[in-house]
Formats: C-alpha cells, sequence, structure tokens
C-alpha cells in the first residue's frame, strides 16, 4: 500500500532534519514537510533529509496539514506527525498496525499510555486533553485516551470527512467527523519525548488557550451537525 508521511512545520530548522531521517523508508513511499510559513531554514533543512517540501502561506496547523493532504495524491494511508521530534517516526508499524491489519479506519497515537519523557507534556496538555477525550466520549461515544498528533488515516476516508479547519481544531475535526460517519477510531500507545526548541502553542500562554478553545469548540461544534 502507498503510503505518505505528513509533517507540519513551522521555523522547526534544528529539529526537521532529525524527524525526516528518522521516518522508516521502508514503509514510507513518500515524506512531505509542509512549510508553514518559516523565517529559518526549515525548508532547506527538510529537502537535505530527503523530504519533499511543499508551502502553504496561510499559517495555521490545519492549513498546513491539509495542504500536505492535498499534495499527497496517489497514496492509500496518510500519516501525519510533527515535526518537533517530540513523535518517533520509528513507531509507525506501531500506528499502522490497526490499519493494515483491517481493524481500523482512523488510528490515534496515545502518548498518555506510551512512554512519555519527564517534562514532554505540560500540566495543562495533560488536562485539556483528557477534558476533551471526555467530551468526545461524551458526544460521540468513542472511548480514546488521547488526540495526539501522530496519526494514520485511510486516505479515502480524509477525503469524505470534508475537513473544514484550518488551525488548532484539526485534529480533533478529523476524530469526530470519522465518529459521525461511523468509522472506526482507535488509540495505540506511542512514545512522547521532549521537543527541541519552544512550542509554539504549549510553550506560550496565547498558545495554550487558543488551542484550548479551538479543540473545545470544535467538539461541540459537530455533535448536532448532520
Amino acid at each position: 500500500m502507498g503510503i505518505t508521511v505528513i509533517i507540519p512545520a513551522l521555523n522547526e530548522e534544528e529539529a526537521i532534519g532529525t524527524v525526516v531521517r528518522e521516518v522508516p523508508r521502508d514503509i514510507a513511499g513518500e515524506i512531505v514537510v509542509v512549510d508553514n510559513g518559516s523565517t529559518d531554514r526549515t525548508a532547506e533543512v527538510a529537502q537535505a533529509a530527503g523530504a519533499r517540501v511543499i508551502r502553504e502561506p496561510m499559517r495555521g496547523y490545519g492549513a498546513a496539514c491539509l495542504a500536505g493532504a492535498m499534495a499527497a495524491n496517489h497514496t492509500d494511508i496518510l500519516v501525519f506527525l510533527d515535526g518537533d521530534r517530540s513523535d518517533d517516526p520509528r513507531e509507525m508499524p506501531v500506528v499502522l498496525g490497526p490499519l493494515l491489519n483491517g481493524h481500523a479506519d482512523l488510528v490515534i497515537g496515545s502518548r498518555t499510555t506510551g512512554l512519555t519523557e519527564e517534562g514532554a507534556l505540560t500540566s495543562h496538555q495533560r488536562f485539556g486533553n483528557r477534558l476533551v477525550t471526555w467530551m468526545v466520549r461524551l458526544l460521540y461515544g468513542v472511548t480514546l485516551t488521547d488526540i495526539g498528533p501522530f496519526r494514520a488515516i485511510r486516505a479515502p476516508v480524509l477525503r469524505d470527512l470534508g475537513m473544514e479547519h484550518k488551525t488548532y481544531g484539526w485534529p480533533v475535526e478529523m476524530i469526530v467527523k470519522a465518529a459521525k460517519k461511523g468509522y472506526r477510531v482507535v488509540n495505540v500507545p506511542v512514545s512522547c519525548r521532549k521537543r527541541i526548541g519552544v512550542s509554539k502553542v504549549a510553550g506560550t500562554m496565547k498558545g495554550s488557550l487558543l488551542a484550548g478553545y479551538h479543540l473545545l469548540s470544535t467538539t461541540v461544534r459537530y455533535a448536532w451537525r448532520r
């Protein structure tokens, strides 16, 4: 099966080369790094490491992920992971497992049930994650332990979801839309490492508040949509 890895990145010059090189080349047919308006050498480093680099000038995590998905025209499975080295691309076989054995349509890596380095997840990240997963279970009947960024989805399923959110709501939008359409969504345990550099989300109060708002509002917004 064709497998494409999509890595959204904004000013990840220090980490992106390592992330690209850690992707198992015997599994991934292509690695697409989406430069989301970096002002450093993210694009050059990613390309030198072996990735295909595309640019998405519209700032936003969802905008970058969607641009990467649209660039992967001929593939069966899309794998999303972060460009800050918090995810371990070498764990792709674990994330892909339920898809390849026919037990899931969307697989989310769970950082809360895997090995987490000390300081890799902040207290407000953990609290927000518990709140959102509780709401997903309450509103959509799907039991998850994490809504993390390391995930794999069948390409036709992603196209069917009609993704809209351009910012922090993208991860949970994918989950709740898949649940509403009856697709099978599961968690698998993955590692979580301390990121390289300063987080644009958890590293600032503004980023944390915006992410929390978009995650919660997106979770609720689609509950009563047809």
